[in-house]
């Protein structure tokens, strides 16, 4: 399975394109990030700007565009503090949705705690160490300490490097009166919560997010060890934090952007960082911090596998999103698997053999398929009218993979395998254009003669062949055993098949060759009886559902 996931933050847009190993790890085999400043000036109440939503909406057709190009099978993404605090944040999210078909939910910081610290028990390989999780972002900083990937208490605090420089940073560089204000609102916010953290102990400290990366890069490069690309678990030392806060509080901007390892775009926000970082692991006694390439979206990835795990074996078993889609919906419907795999086979053999005289292609056929298989899923809501209701199921049962043209083709194939034939008056058909409800026609005529061969759901047709003398064509069934229910229905049901196709169908039975007499017998051997014995109570079945389908259809 393949799966984007998207973090709308208030600092960066990110994204990575992973696939899902039936192991329910993941490999990210594609990733982009875009610094945007979405929540620049929005915090604390205030609207988010129109240039922000602008850049940020830019940035997310194009993630979408890029996760159509990898034919991911979900888009999973997230907006956290600069939209769960901005007047117009839903209104943001509702454009959002309309321009891109991205459909992000709003997560707490609780929430946001808890996926951070997923990620980074999963990144730093960490099954049974006690883990202290710092992620500090534009909006807010979470900390976390829990055993493993298990996050035992976290919270997250509005302490974002954007939040703390638009506050607290006023000159260039940062004055010593700011440094200390800024500390003292740190110590305020965090202390009882580190407090806790340090009297209930724990193994290690480790940080993640882009701006915990960049000071970590930082001090990387004093040690000569290499840059951003290096960075996977290193750890870095509380001596080697504090340095890198006394190099960025002590340089202006255009010396700070020439730092090695401080990505420039955060050149201006790192003062701040800096001495958020450093305070942080200096109250929580820590004598070093590891570095983490994972965080929230990596996070957002873990949570839907593991809540996801039964859609995730089912793309392994259908690894095109358009049948695993069908199959989602039939299963969802509580559908009868062998009646509906059946009647799609047997439409299938009909197609095939009547292919020159209706000329169509692969594309139809696929839609054709699916129609056959959800044909019955109507039954969930009512067994009266479920054709009409298996339609209604279709269109609105979220399909991926479609255009919506195909959903209403699918639905309509499977409204039409009973009762009345296709008019413009029936919802949707008459909105097709000229040549799909043509083939709507043919297919739903096919579907439902295949339905009339499954008239017992025991799959009693093994098989058929379709052959053309001067009287039209005659369909020759195999059969296995009884198969005068089929028969019957069949021929009650040829008649739009036959129209479609512009001559007559009759039917003949082959003689049931030695096998699958052999199978029939073996069958009902292991059920417990013989298979003469086991054929009246059938019959009466049988008859009985005639004598109630007569009578359903006789006048008054």
């Amino acid at each position: 399975m393949r799966l984007a996931s998207i973090d709308i933050g208030t600092n960066s847009l990110h994204m990575i394109v992973v696939n899902v190993r039936p192991d329910l790890s993941f490999e990210v085999i594609d990733r982009e990030k875009e610094m945007v400043r979405l929540g620049a000036g929005g915090l604390d109440g205030k609207a988010l700007t129109p240039e922000a939503m602008q850049a940020a909406l830019q940035v997310l057709s194009k993630f979408q565009r890029l996760a159509e190009s990898h034919s991911v099978d979900e888009i999973v993404a997230v907006a956290t503090s600069a939209v769960r605090e901005a007047e117009n944040g839903g209104e943001f999210l509702k454009t959002v949705a309309a321009e891109t078909g991205i459909r992000p939910r709003v997560i707490s910081g609780t929430e946001e705690a808890r996926l951070i610290h997923m990620a980074a028990a999963y990144g730093v390989g960490a099954a049974g160490e006690v883990l202290v999780v710092i992620d500090i972002g534009g909006g807010s900083v979470e900390i976390t300490r829990g055993a493993g990937p298990t996050m035992e208490s976290g919270r997250s605090f509005k302490l974002g490097v954007i939040r703390l420089t638009e506050r607290f940073v006023k000159s260039d560089p940062i004055s010593e009166r700011e440094e200390r204000k800024l500390v003292r609102h740190i110590d305020a916010d965090v202390g009882e919560h580190i407090g806790r953290i340090r009297r209930a102990g724990f193994d290690r400290v480790v940080g993640t997010s882009g701006t915990i990366l960049s000071l970590g890069a930082i001090a990387a490069g004093h040690q000569g060890r290499g840059g951003p690309g290096s960075l996977r678990n290193r750890r870095v030392s509380a001596k080697q934090l504090h340095r890198v806060r006394r190099t960025m509080t002590s340089l202006n901007l255009g010396k700070r952007v020439r730092v090695p390892g401080l990505e420039p775009r955060r050149a201006d926000l790192s003062p701040a960082g800096a001495v958020l970082l450093d305070t942080l692991v200096r109250r929580l006694a820590a004598d070093e911090i590891t570095l983490c390439d994972l965080s929230l979206r990596e996070g957002v990835v873990l949570d839907y596998i593991a809540r996801h795990r039964k859609q995730i074996a089912q793309a392994d078993r259908y690894p095109d999103v358009r049948r695993r889609s069908i199959i989602e919906l039939a299963e969802r419907c509580h559908y009868w698997p062998a009646h509906a795999q059946q009647v799609a086979r047997l439409a299938g053999q009909l197609f095939d053999a009547t292919r020159d005289r209706h000329a169509l292609g692969p594309r139809e056929r696929g839609w054709l398929e699916l129609g056959a298989l959800v044909h019955d899923i109507g039954s969930l809501i009512s067994y009266e009218s479920h054709h009409k209701h298996s339609y209604y199921l279709v269109k609105h049962g979220d399909l991926r993979g479609f255009d919506p043209h195909e959903i209403d083709i699918i639905g309509l194939i499977a409204r039409y395998h009973r009762q009345a034939t296709p008019k413009k008056s029936h919802e949707g058909f008459a909105e097709l254009a000229r040549e799909h409800r043509a083939v709507v026609r043919l297919l739903g005529a096919i579907v439902r003669l295949a339905e009339g061969l499954d008239r017992s759901h025991a799959q009693v047709v093994t098989g058929l062949t379709v052959a053309e003398d001067n009287d039209g064509l005659v369909i020759t069934l195999r059969t296995r055993g009884d198969a005068e229910l089929e028969l019957w229905a069949a021929r009650r049901h040829a008649e739009p098949l036959a129209e479609v196709l512009e001559t007559p169908i009759r039917f003949e039975v082959a003689a049931p060759d030695q096998a699958s007499m052999k199978d029939a017998t073996t069958h009902a051997q292991h059920a417990g009886h013989s298979p003469h014995v086991s054929r009246a109570p059938v019959r009466r079945r049988r008859d009985r559902r005639l004598r109630e389908d007569h009578a359903a259809r006789s006048p008054g």
